[in-house]
């Protein structure tokens, strides 16, 4: 049995113009989440990157 998979590359920045930071994840609403909250410390806490301006999903 297949079972389909979500994942998504999104791109967070710090501000318009600003630092930018790429990731993929298989859970978008809750890794934006950690990320706004600094769940990790990391490059984007160091750079407050926490604003969303992209994300596409990948089925696999």
């Amino acid at each position: 049995m297949k079972t389909n998979h979500q994942y998504y590359v999104y791109i967070l920045a710090s501000k318009i113009r600003g630092t930018l930071y790429i990731g993929v994840t298989n859970d978008l609403q809750r890794r934006v989440f950690e990320h706004k909250k600094g769940a990790e410390k990391g490059f984007t806490q160091k750079y407050n990157v926490n604003r969303l301006m992209y994300f596409k999903c990948f089925k696999a």
